[in-house]
């Protein structure tokens, strides 16, 4: 421990010393600053607490399911939600579904000690990864019912090398481990631990939720009309070279374009680029005639969710950069899907390629060539929309089977 003591002393140094010149580095660390000062101002010594703690966005939305269900079943309970990543934290801080939101203070012994006194948590849940040895010994020792959800390991991982006794001792503090598949599973059972259940992915509870919620989005069916819509969401520079052509090959059909940035110069390039006409979100109102424009631009946040509803098929960007962005919110409206490249390490988007509701594209041609029989034989696309919907659909109940054994409801 005591290596890793010092290694998590030399990332906070290395933070500190480069914060002047970096954003993120510097919110990493001003975040932080008098945090233990705040959280004692905000908690109370009476309150019941339940604390859920994630790395960054990705992780909140698979925690948000347990948080909206622990709210409603036991409002007993005070929500206290941590995030590690200042791109989490940033975004989620007013998020009205916790009671205290906080960055994790960084792993050290008195830092934790300092944490867990204030916070005074009956229920720790670390969501899918953040294996912070100080904090997890910790919680172990005061005797914290402690859960890990959604979590995937693999065989190349820390916990299954010779060198990694002191990672798996940590997963001790674990009353019980909630998997994704089988494979990590059988992977844990194979370094002795059988607390560990098959439960699936949490985000697919978050999607089946956001698709029940869907609003109307006025401009966008004023947009659509009676014609069939594309939906592209998150997409960057590479997802819109291969884009560009398809839209400019299929005049009959409407696109919406959701960027993952609003990039001006992208958005720019859109708009000239597109030979049947092009417009922005945010200039247009449902009184805006849409009879010469083709493609809406996305130039605004939170609604994607919502235009997915009115679109017959989608394709995610990210597949060209570090990795596709989220396709569930798709599928479960049942489209049909295509990204780029990189999917590898998402299960959700290889379990799609496997079943043939999704596919991936490395250039223009290959995306046409996905899009016309899906564009042109209504009976396949019916099948192919089923397969994505029923997937979502079947995969759902992983926020149930936490609630059941967590909160020993039922």
């Amino acid at each position: 421990m005591l290596l890793y003591d010092i290694c998590i002393a030399l990332y906070v140094g290395l933070l500190k010393l480069v914060a002047p010149w970096y954003k993120k580095a510097k919110q990493w660390v001003v975040g932080r600053k008098n945090i233990f000062e705040r959280m004692s101002y905000a908690i109370a010594s009476t309150d019941k607490v339940v604390w859920i703690h994630v790395a960054s966005l990705g992780e909140f939305e698979q925690g948000r399911p347990i948080i909206e269900e622990i709210r409603q079943q036991h409002p007993e309970y005070k929500i206290l939600l941590t995030f590690f990543s200042p791109s989490g934290y940033e975004i989620r801080k007013n998020y009205a579904g916790a009671d205290f939101i906080f960055y994790l203070p960084a792993d050290t012994p008195l830092n934790v000690k300092r944490f867990l006194d204030i916070a005074h948590p009956e229920i720790a849940v670390f969501v899918k990864y953040e294996f912070w040895l100080n904090y997890l010994t910790q919680l172990k020792k005061r005797g914290v019912k402690s859960y890990l959800v959604s979590a995937i390991f693999r065989q190349d991982s820390v916990f299954f090398r010779n060198y990694g006794s002191m990672w798996r001792e940590a997963l001790d503090a674990f009353d019980q481990m909630f998997v994704q598949n089988e494979e990590s599973r059988s992977l844990l059972h194979s370094i002795g631990y059988d607390n560990v259940i098959v439960a699936g992915d949490t985000r697919f509870d978050r999607v089946a939720a956001i698709a029940k919620a869907a609003k109307p989005v006025d401009i966008v069916a004023k947009f659509k009309g009676d014609s069939r819509l594309f939906v592209a969401g998150s997409t960057w520079g590479p997802d819109e070279e291969i884009l560009l052509p398809l839209i400019n090959d299929n005049s009959e059909v409407k696109f919406v374009i959701a960027p993952h940035e609003m990039d001006e110069a992208r958005i720019n390039n859109i708009l000239s680029s597109v030979k049947c006409g092009a417009n922005r979100y945010t200039q247009c109102t449902v009184d805006t005639d849409f009879s010469a424009t083709q493609v809406l631009v996305l130039d605004t946040i939170g609604i994607l969710s919502s235009v997915y509803g009115y679109a017959s098929w989608s394709y995610i960007g990210g597949g060209f950069g570090v990795g596709i962005h989220n396709t569930l919110e798709a599928a479960t409206f049942g489209l049909p899907i295509a990204f780029g490249p990189k999917y590898e390490k998402f299960k959700e988007a290889r379990d799609m390629v496997a079943l043939g509701a999704a596919t991936k594209v490395e250039n223009a041609e290959e995306l046409s060539r996905w899009f016309a029989p899906l564009r042109d034989d209504t009976e396949y696309l019916a099948r192919t929309s089923a397969i994505a919907k029923d997937y979502t659909a079947k995969n759902q109940g992983a926020t149930a089977l936490f609630m059941k054994i967590a909160f020993n409801n039922g």
